[in-house]
């Protein structure tokens, strides 16, 4: 299911082709900057893609039928712009993954969970404003052992 994103750096503009996995985190082939970091998984790739990745996880599990999914997705997408080089942003449809979904106990969608070395250290249930989700993910990826604590 995951798949190469084409994303055009914030810095330079260059389109750049950003893998699902990697060992370290997208940097511009051009300019070098680090670059917003968004795949998609499910139930065959989740491990590969989310649990093993070098930064913090940010986890969206959505639905296409979902209104409140539909609605925090930019939000969510914004996030990757946000803290580029600090997290990485992978979206599960709940419906299509739903050993993933079970394996999280997720009872309600849309669940938001952040993962730290394969293990989920927050979750938020439901469609939190942008303001609310900065405040979260900033408190969450300066606590000690995240990149770019200090």
């Amino acid at each position: 299911m995951s798949t190469n994103a084409v994303v055009a750096c914030p810095s330079c503009g260059q389109r750049n082709r950003v893998p699902a996995v990697a060992s370290g985190t997208p940097r511009c082939a051009s300019c070098h900057q680090s670059l917003p970091w968004l795949a998609s998984a499910g139930d065959e790739d989740f491990a590969e893609v989310a649990r093993d990745a070098p930064v913090p996880v940010l986890i969206d599990l959505w639905a296409p039928w979902c209104a409140p999914c539909r609605q925090v997705s930019p939000v969510v997408e914004s996030m990757a712009r946000t803290f580029t080089g600090r997290m990485k942003v992978v979206k599960v449809n709940a419906d299509e993954a739903p050993r993933t979904s079970s394996a999280f106990a997720v009872s309600a969608i849309p669940t938001l969970l952040l993962l730290r070395d394969g293990a989920e250290v927050s979750r938020r249930v439901g469609a939190l404003p942008p303001a609310a989700m900065q405040a979260w993910l900033s408190a969450e990826l300066s606590a000690p052992g995240s990149p770019g604590a200090g």
